[in-house]
C-alpha cells in the first residue's frame, strides 16, 4: 500500500496545525506550523515550513523553511507591538482585538497547482503564485508570480520561464492536475518520459 493516504494527511512529528484542511495524498513535514489554510490534493511540505492564511493548490511542492503568508504588524499606529492586539496576554480584563485578527486572516496568499516553493523562500500575504511557477530558494515574493514563471531574488523577479507562454497556456487548459488518481497512475510512464510539448500533443 502507498504510504500517503487519500483520506488522511500524513502529519509528521512536532507540527502545529490550526483551522486547516487537507485534500487527498497530502503531507506536512516535521516541525511545520500551519494555520487558517487549505491544502488541495497531493500537496506537501518538507520540514519546518510556516504557512498562514493560505490556499495551497494541487501538487504544490514546498521545501523546508518556506514561509507562506507571514503575518504583518500594524504600521499606522503608535506602536506595532502585539500588546495592541494580544492584550489579554498582558493585562487581566483585556481581550484580544478580533478586528485585527479578522483582517490578518483575510489577507490570503494563493499558491497555484504544480508549483515549487524553494528552501527558505517567503511568499507575502495577498500574493498569488500562478500555476506551474517556481520560486527560487531564499526569494522574497512581494508581487504576484505569473504561471510557469521562475522567480528569484529579494524582492523576487522573473529570471526565466519554466515553459514558453504558449505551452504554459496549453498546460493550464489541459489541467492534468484535475485527473483522478487512477488516470494519473495510468499515464505515469508518459509523465516520466515525455517532454511537456510531447505530453500536450498526446493528451490535448
Amino acid at each position: 500500500m502507498p504510504r500517503l493516504s487519500p483520506t488522511d494527511p500524513v502529519i509528521h512529528p512536532d507540527c502545529e496545525v490550526v483551522n486547516t484542511t487537507f485534500g487527498a495524498y497530502c503531507e506536512l513535514g516535521s516541525g511545520s506550523r500551519v494555520q487558517n489554510s487549505e491544502f488541495l490534493d497531493y500537496s506537501y511540505t518538507d520540514r519546518a515550513t510556516d504557512i498562514a492564511n493560505a490556499t495551497i493548490g494541487k501538487f504544490a511542492n514546498i521545501a523546508s523553511y518556506a514561509r507562506v503568508g507571514p503575518t504583518d504588524h500594524p504600521l499606522h499606529t503608535a506602536s506595532l507591538h502585539h500588546f495592541l492586539y494580544r492584550s489579554a496576554d498582558y493585562w487581566d480584563g483585556e481581550a484580544f482585538d478580533p478586528e485585527f485578527f479578522a483582517h490578518r486572516a483575510s489577507r490570503r496568499a494563493r499558491i497555484g497547482h504544480d508549483t515549487w516553493l524553494g528552501h527558505n523562500c517567503i511568499i507575502k500575504p495577498e500574493v498569488t503564485v500562478g500555476d506551474g511557477a517556481v520560486v527560487a530558494s531564499g526569494a522574497v515574493v512581494t508581487k504576484d508570480v505569473a504561471p510557469y514563471a521562475i522567480v528569484a531574488g529579494m524582492p523576487a523577479k522573473v529570471i526565466r520561464h519554466r515553459q514558453p507562454p504558449k505551452v504554459a497556456e496549453r498546460m493550464i487548459a489541459l489541467a492534468w492536475w484535475d485527473w483522478d488518481h487512477d488516470r494519473l497512475r495510468a499515464e505515469l510512464p508518459d509523465f516520466r518520459a515525455l517532454s511537456a510539448e510531447a505530453f500536450l500533443e498526446k493528451y490535448e
